[in-house]
């Protein structure tokens, strides 16, 4: 018998071929779990993250699909539970930012935020409904941003994952009763290519980071893991911050 704590589950991760995304699809797979994930325009990077679980002895699918995309994104739950056979565990990781002051904001990416950050993770977790039962989870990536915005232009980015945080206290509520659990995991700055912790603005996030230093991805997925595994099977409605004490 798999000692492995995910053994036997089957897990969706949006925009999983990079950053936390592919940070979480390594964990989950080496924790057990056969991992469908989504990506958008990273055929590359997807293929290799694919190649590297496979290597590893886990199993893992790309599924090409647009975010902002409500038939996408339901056509990929779709295939994810065709090809995994079924379906417990979603993580909403895909995001995108876009950060000017509120009026400069451009109207095209108010909507593609929107869309992206709170749209598809109110389709996928619609579709997927379906397919869970009893024990299943759902885990959003949310954002410090929710809790702290410490520079102008952040308003249109923070406001998103409000709502993340807000969707995550109501739908934990609703599923309940049904034995699905809801949680939120908001990142502090992580290293990642989108925002490497050598970049533009680190040295100013590391004097606010309590740490002093940009977290990884995999101390994100640790997180991820847990709360997708049995021991968290209490935890529900949490926004639960890893942010190295950006918001301490």
């Amino acid at each position: 018998m798999s000692t492995a704590t995910l053994a036997g589950r089957r897990a969706l991760v949006t925009g999983g071929s990079r950053g936390i995304g592919a940070g979480t699809v390594r964990r989950l797979a080496a924790d057990g779990a056969a991992v469908a994930f989504t990506y958008s325009a990273s055929a590359a990077e997807a293929d290799k993250l694919v190649a590297e679980v496979t290597a590893d002895g886990g199993k893992a699918v790309a599924i090409q699909a647009d975010a902002a995309d409500p038939g996408q994104t339901e056509a990929a739950v779709a295939r994810a539970v065709a090809e995994l056979g079924g379906l417990d565990i979603v993580v909403n990781n895909v995001a995108v930012g876009h950060f000017a002051p509120i009026d400069d904001y451009p109207a095209e990416e108010f909507d593609r935020l929107v869309a992206i950050n709170i749209g598809s993770m109110f389709w996928t977790i619609r579709s997927a409904l379906a397919h869970l039962g009893q024990g299943a989870r759902i885990i959003n990536i949310g954002s410090i941003n929710a809790d702290r915005v410490p520079v102008p232009g952040f308003s249109v980015y923070a406001m998103t994952k409000g709502a993340v945080a807000s969707f995550t206290r109501g739908l934990a509520r609703e599923l309940g009763p049904r034995g699905i659990t809801v949680n939120n995991v908001q990142p502090g700055p992580v290293d990642t290519d989108a925002n490497p912790a050598d970049g533009e603005f680190s040295e100013l996030a590391k004097q606010i980071i309590a740490l002093g230093r940009y977290g990884q991805t995999n101390e994100v997925a640790a997180l991820v893991s847990f709360l997708a595994g049995p021991e968290a099977g209490f935890v529900t409605g949490a926004n639960l911050n890893v942010d190295g004490g950006y918001t301490a």
